[in-house]
């Protein structure tokens, strides 16, 4: 199955699919081990996650919007 990434409304970004040939680096450059054994990753979209890159449910915790929520909140304040 090809790489799959869907943007989760006011989550993560989820990848599924065939994983085998993904590398993550970290910002230093280093490359972050993948799950092995898992049909995909979420990766943290709200920065508030303890296991970054991944995504550990803080998101919900903490009212995270996505972009597009965030930005249409903002709009209609101005």
């Amino acid at each position: 199955m090809p790489l799959k990434i869907t943007i989760k409304q006011n989550g993560p970004y989820r990848l599924e699919g065939d994983l085998t040939e993904l590398q993550i680096f970290d910002h230093e450059g280093k490359q972050v081990p993948i799950p092995e054994g898992k049909p995909g990753i979420s990766l943290c979209r709200c920065g508030a996650s303890v296991n970054k890159p991944f995504c550990d449910g803080t998101h919900s915790k903490i009212g995270f919007k996505g972009a597009e929520e965030a930005r249409a909140e903002f709009d209609a304040v101005k």
